[in-house]
Parts: structure tokens; C-alpha cells; sequence
């Protein structure tokens, strides 16, 4: 992990697209800007979390499981054709 201290105003740059500014310091807080591309998703750390998971219980439990998905399809409609 890098560890940077920067004050109010100034930046850090990630790579040649993304740049990170401090807005504000208060109490306990820090407030940052982000500039990115519209292509680069960027999440609070407990909201990626909560995706991540979301699409793990998404997921196919099985590969297979897509195959005997369109095996039955398959079925239906040579059923229906008949």
C-alpha cells in the first residue's frame, strides 16, 4: 500500500485518466474528488462489497448447469414444434 499525505487542494494521479483531489479536512473526515473516465466504475468500499456479493450469489452455482439449461430448452421447443 502507498501512503501519501497531501493537503487541501492538491492531487494524486492514478495512470493517465484518473486523478484523486483532497477537498476537505474536518474532524475525523477527509473529503476527496475523483476525475475519471464514465467507463471507470468507482464505489465506496462497503457499496463494491455488497456488489461483489450480489453477483457472487448470482453466479451459476455449476458450468453444467447453463448446458442442461439449454438441453431442456431445447426439448420445449422441439415439444412445440411437433
Amino acid at each position: 500500500m502507498l501512503v501519501l499525505t497531501r493537503k487541501v487542494g492538491e492531487r494524486i494521479r492514478i495512470g493517465d485518466d484518473v486523478s484523486v483531489q483532497v477537498l476537505e479536512v474536518r474532524g475525523g473526515q477527509v473529503r476527496l474528488g475523483f476525475a475519471a473516465p464514465a467507463e471507470i466504475r468507482i464505489f465506496r468500499e462497503e457499496i463494491f462489497r455488497v456488489v461483489e456479493g450480489q453477483n457472487a450469489q448470482a453466479r451459476l452455482p455449476d458450468p453444467g448447469s447453463l448446458t442442461d439449461a439449454a438441453a431442456a430448452w431445447e426439448v420445449y421447443v422441439d415439444g412445440r414444434r411437433s
